[in-house]
């Protein structure tokens, strides 16, 4: 199969200097990318900034912004069989960036900010490929993951819990649910994020001969 992973953050800048971003290391979307080459399927990464080196033999393509991002995963999905949204998509963005560094300001002051484009309801609902979202969320997690799951039209949602430092975004480990279409669940329990990954992609592979079986 052809896999297109999204990983890492967005930046979103302010002026020459400054920019909006989150704490979004990569490191679960490489260890998909990772292990879906070790699986013996294809993998184009589309990365934002990370300090992570890239899996041998992904194909990579560096984003920076949000809008970058947008742009990339039209054009990549155009012949995939599968999308992994795992990116940390920042979203707002500074209505203006300064094309100087702004001076130092004292005391309050605002920036005006406006939404970002959301990448997965973007994507058309007639469609080749599986779209595999993500959900990193503090609270009420289920809730969160099954709105997304219906409203950005994802055939699974993967969803985790980030409000602890030690699994999740930075940490080497991670512990997710997947949420899907026909209403089931699955658990992967707290491992390294490589093992999370080979895990999450013999279920998304499951899903795709699914899919092929059901339209024979």
């Amino acid at each position: 199969m052809k896999f297109v992973v999204t990983a890492g953050p967005t930046r979103e800048p302010i002026d020459p200097v400054r920019f909006i971003s989150n704490r979004s290391s990569g490191k679960m979307g490489y260890a998909i990318a990772e292990a879906a080459l070790e699986a013996g399927h294809e993998a184009t990464l589309i990365s934002g900034p990370t300090a992570l080196a890239a899996p041998t033999n992904a194909r990579v393509t560096k984003i920076t912004t949000a809008d970058e991002l947008f742009e990339a995963v039209h054009r990549e999905t155009a012949n995939c069989d599968v999308l992994v949204m795992c990116a940390a998509v920042s979203d707002c963005k500074p209505v203006e960036v300064f094309a100087q560094k702004m001076p130092k300001q004292r005391g309050e002051f605002s920036l005006r900010l406006t939404s970002t484009r959301d990448i997965l309801a973007s994507l058309p609902h007639e469609r080749s490929y599986l779209v595999i979202g993500f959900a990193a969320e503090t609270h009420d997690i289920e809730t969160s993951a099954q709105k997304k799951l219906r409203e950005k039209n994802c055939d699974a949602i993967v969803a985790n819990d980030v409000s602890a430092s030690d699994v999740g975004m930075e940490s080497d480990e991670n512990a997710v649910e997947i949420f899907f279409q026909n209403g089931e669940r699955k658990k992967i329990s707290r491992a390294k994020k490589l093992s999370v990954a080979r895990e999450l992609i013999k279920i998304i592979f499951e899903m795709r001969e699914k899919r092929l079986t059901k339209k024979t």
